[in-house]
């Protein structure tokens, strides 16, 4: 897990290359994409993700997040803690309560590596 905490080179919103199936990645941007599919391949923070997009505000505390996971506080707010640093998360202090909500571009990021143009894969 340490590799995931406090290797994080790029932010997911900074991270910028071409989708994995149209040609070869640089070293640099492979590990930078590698980084930030680590972040969100544990299936809590993928819970964490859709909670916090589907909950009518768009955002949710981390009081809001401990129940429907049936985690402690501190292992939620570790998670939290993780999607922030990687760029998946904004957040926001509200008194003694934090709020997160989707960074805008997070998810748009990865989904324009994975998911190269029809003409690329036919192409191919």
């Amino acid at each position: 897990m340490a590799i995931v905490e406090s290797d994080m080179p790029t932010s997911i919103s900074e991270l910028c290359c071409s989708p994995v199936l149209a040609g070869p990645l640089t070293p640099e941007a492979a590990d930078d994409l590698a980084t930030a599919l680590k972040v969100v391949a544990d299936a809590t923070r993928l819970r964490l993700l859709g909670l916090i997009r589907t909950q009518p505000s768009g955002e949710a505390c981390t009081c809001d997040l401990t129940e429907p996971l049936g985690l402690t506080q501190p292992t939620v707010t570790h998670h939290l803690r993780v999607l922030y640093e990687a760029g998946f998360l904004e957040r926001e202090k509200r008194g003694r309560q934090t709020y997160y909500r989707i960074a805008p571009e997070s998810m748009s990021v990865l989904c324009q590596a994975l998911d190269p143009s029809p003409q690329l894969l036919a192409a191919g």
